[in-house]
């Protein structure tokens, strides 16, 4: 049994403009005011079958988690917390289709400038940047997973976590995370964020399905100037590298440049390092 859709998804939700469009979603929406992991319901939804386009919503959860098994840290009533069944998508690196979901869908209701840095996070440039380097803020990110033990390779829950309006922080991630309100300096509405965000899935999945995924990953490109150009530290079996990064392949592999030798980073720690000031080159 689900809890009561807060007033605002349902208003964003039910716009006649977009709600024909999202009905893949809204038909099989589950909402949650409290959750452990949105992304454990949606993967029990899609093991016992569910469609591809089952949502799970929540306005908080109580064990989500990022990349690596990392905490996500998801207070109530602040972020959009949402996980998404997607079905026969196999051609597509599905986290790098969700963020340029995530991005474009934010940056049409909040015009905050969001940026992709791979694999999964949604990044903003920060205006208090340091005289020696910018910094990058964290205002999102992605996770997609396949079931375990399945045969069918082309069914994923994706999940995307978005900082929306402003909260406290935990020590550990306070220095660089911050939401779509403070960096917009306006109040964010979530049911915006969720219907803009949704929209935005259902044009690339239907128009990866059709024609692949190659403009896809064209638009990732161009929302992640940090993944050509930048100094990134990896840490390999064979200990940590520094290298600078050349962009990604057509499966969505990080190349990077060690020395002489370009390679493909597809997992893995990636540290992104600071530039270095132009005064010291």
């Amino acid at each position: 049994m689900t809890d009561v859709l807060p007033k605002d998804f349902v208003r964003a939700l039910g716009e006649p403009v977009v709600a024909t469009r999202l009905s893949r979603f809204t038909q099989r929406l589950a909402y949650f005011d409290v959750v452990e992991s949105t992304n454990d319901v949606a993967m029990r939804l899609l093991e016992s079958g569910a469609p591809d386009g089952t949502t799970v919503l929540a306005s908080a959860q109580t064990a989500g988690r990022g990349r690596r098994g990392r905490n996500w840290f998801s207070p109530e009533g602040v972020g959009l917390y949402l996980s998404v069944v997607i079905r026969d998508m196999q051609a597509v690196p599905i986290t790098l289709l969700a963020g340029v979901v995530a991005a474009e869908g934010i940056r049409s209701v909040t015009e905050v400038p969001v940026e992709l840095e791979w694999p999964n996070d949604l990044v903003v440039e920060s205006d208090e940047s340091s005289p020696i380097w910018p910094r990058r803020q964290k205002v999102g990110g992605i996770l997609a997973e396949g079931a375990p033990g399945r045969a069918d390779h082309g069914a994923v829950v994706v999940g995307i976590g978005v900082n929306v309006n402003s909260t406290g922080y935990p020590p550990d991630i306070a220095d660089r995370a911050s939401s779509l309100e403070v960096i917009s300096g306006r109040k964010v509405d979530r049911g915006a964020v969720l219907s803009s965000i949704l929209l935005s899935l259902a044009g690339w999945s239907d128009k990866c399905r059709t024609a692949g995924g190659v403009t896809m990953l064209q638009r990732w490109r161009e929302l992640s100037p940090s993944s050509r150009g930048s100094r990134v530290l990896w840490a390999s079996t064979e200990g940590d590298r520094s290298g600078v990064t050349e962009g990604i392949d057509s499966d969505g592999a990080l190349r990077v440049r060690f020395g002489e030798q370009s390679e493909r980073v597809l997992g893995g720690e990636l540290v992104w390092l600071p530039e270095p000031a132009l005064d010291s080159l």
